[in-house]
């Protein structure tokens, strides 16, 4: 919006601006513009306005003449109802088409509190006269005119009369841009939906709505919307150990792609979908609900795989897929410890419904494994911190901070014990109810030391029915990946020797209150540790 400057500013050296002398009344230019002005006054009064009145017959002379005519023979003033009703543009334009067409009387228009205006449907939009001025005026010049001056008679009344314009055309062009800024939004969604029309015609959503279905879009808003920004797609793929993992076990097995249905569930980019396609598979089924789901459909017709590969806009849960059956279904769904994010949980429901007879889910195998670690500095840096904080005892912060997991990659000088699996996941066997679940675990200790914190880590493994099998892990003891490792720092450490075994038990359960988190207790028998990962 530009800026107004009031020409009596200072400029820049601090000396106020000379204002320029006024021409006088003889000066040529003030000749023409009043010729002009007159052309035009005699131009439009050779086109005179004739504006119909509202209740009656009587043809009055302007819009002005009309809405005195309304007020004084009708008992009817216009601009007290778009004040009354806060009417915008459409508002306006209904109730003028609404009172032409039903010709009703003055207590029709009043409305009873929180009752529907009476002109509220889109039908009154249609114009009842053709060329009706009434529609040609902006309901917003109608009430400013009413309440400011437009001739002024004195210089203090010039003066105050501009001031209120001048507020007026600010308000004006403020709400401009907003409106402009909404039409925009709106655009750029019609654009969206356009584009998921048109690619996904076959596809229809299932009707499953009401209070259950919004409270389950209100949880997965923030989850699915940090999918939709490119920074976590590029870090993902930037992740040679997964992404070359999943590229080496398809392009390395083509036998199981070769003719076959691929659904990938969760697709983000595609990348894994056109793995599949290259691979050899007939078809594939992308789908995602993050907005991400734009730029894989500009992907894949970029790389000329639009024949193999439809892109699907939505939840698995929600859509209806264009075939009956799927012979594999690939996913990247792995989150910190596996699984935080729950979306093996989309996984398994997508495997229930769509897998075929003898199909796979891939990855198939992935387990999760517990290490002790000795890490006396950063249990510092972390927890003995809070003992003495420029010499007062935050101690009492230890109870919010140990019970936030932490996701950081462990130096592997730091373990002090060999690792343990705690669970194995069949990808194609395992029923959501077993994705929470409690084992116990002994840490074979080898380092003398005291113990910091617990390290958690998965596993991943590419193997039924593959000739080349491959996996790769996200332990301390190999490449880092995106994923790092989960710690869970002890408040108070427990020293252990060597040769020793640290026995535990740990239970894994989804927060109810935010499902997609994860709450892992560990009990030391004498100690109970829970911590939120989130």
């Amino acid at each position: 919006m530009a800026e107004y400057t009031d020409p009596r500013e200072c400029d820049g050296d601090g000396v106020a601006d000379e204002m320029p002398e006024l021409s006088d009344g003889d000066d040529e230019d003030i000749d023409n513009d009043e010729e002009q002005w007159m052309e035009e006054e005699d131009e439009e009064d050779s086109h005179p306005v004739t504006v119909t009145c509202l209740f009656c017959d009587r043809l009055l002379s302007s819009v002005p003449a009309t809405l005195q005519h309304c007020t004084a023979e009708h008992q009817v003033n216009l601009v007290d109802l778009i004040r009354k009703h806060n009417l915008d543009d459409y508002g306006y334009i209904k109730m003028i088409n609404y009172i032409r067409s039903t010709k009703c009387v003055a207590s029709c228009l009043t409305g009873l509190p929180g009752a529907p205006l009476p002109w509220e449907g889109e039908d009154f939009l249609r114009p009842v006269l053709q060329d009706d001025p009434l529609l040609q005026t902006d309901p917003e010049e109608l009430c400013e005119g009413s309440s400011l001056s437009t001739c002024p008679s004195s210089g203090a009344q010039s003066h105050d009369a501009l001031q209120q314009w001048a507020q007026v055309a600010e308000e004006r062009a403020r709400s401009s841009e907003e409106a402009l800024a909404r039409a925009m939004d709106d655009l750029h969604k019609l654009k969206l939906l356009a584009q998921g029309l048109v690619l996904n015609a076959e596809t229809s959503r299932s009707g499953n709505t009401g209070a259950v279905a919004e409270l389950r879009e209100d949880e997965d808003e923030a989850y699915f919307s940090s999918y939709g920004h490119y920074s976590i797609h590029e870090e993902m793929l930037k992740d040679k150990v997964r992404t070359e993992s999943y590229r080496d076990f398809m392009y390395r097995n083509p036998e199981v792609f070769r003719d076959k249905v691929v659904l990938d569930v969760g697709c983000g980019t595609g990348i894994l979908s056109m793995f599949a396609a290259r691979a050899g598979a007939k078809k594939v089924i992308a789908v995602d609900q993050s907005e991400i789901i734009y730029q894989a459909m500009d992907i894949v017709r970029s790389n000329q795989l639009e024949d193999k590969i439809t892109l699907i806009k939505g939840r698995i849960e929600d859509i209806k897929l264009p075939v009956e059956k799927v012979d594999i279904i690939i996913s990247e769904w792995m989150g910190y410890f596996l699984l935080f994010e729950s979306m093996l949980d989309s996984v398994l429901y997508a495997r229930d419904l769509y897998l075929a007879d003898g199909g796979s889910v891939y990855p198939d195998l992935c387990n999760i494994s517990l290490a002790a670690v000795g890490d006396t500095q950063k249990h510092q840096d972390h927890i003995a911190f809070w003992d003495d904080v420029y010499g007062f005892n935050m101690a009492c912060m230890k109870k919010a901070v140990v019970p936030e997991a932490m996701v950081e990659v462990v130096k592997t000088e730091t373990l002090i014990s060999e690792p343990t699996v705690i669970q194995t996941i069949d990808c194609n066997r395992v029923c959501l109810s077993e994705l929470e679940f409690a084992s116990d675990f002994c840490l074979k200790i080898t380092n003398t030391t005291d113990c910091t914190a617990i390290v958690g880590y998965f596993d991943i493994f590419f193997d039924k029915g593959c000739s080349n099998k491959v996996m790769f892990s996200t332990g301390p003891q190999v490449t880092k990946t995106h994923w790092k490792q989960t710690v869970f720092l002890l408040e108070r450490p427990i020293s252990v020797q060597a040769g020793e075994e640290l026995q535990g038990k740990i239970t894994v359960r989804k927060n109810k209150k935010d499902p997609r988190s994860l709450l892992v207790t560990f009990d030391f028998g004498d100690r109970k540790l829970t911590y939120s990962l989130q």
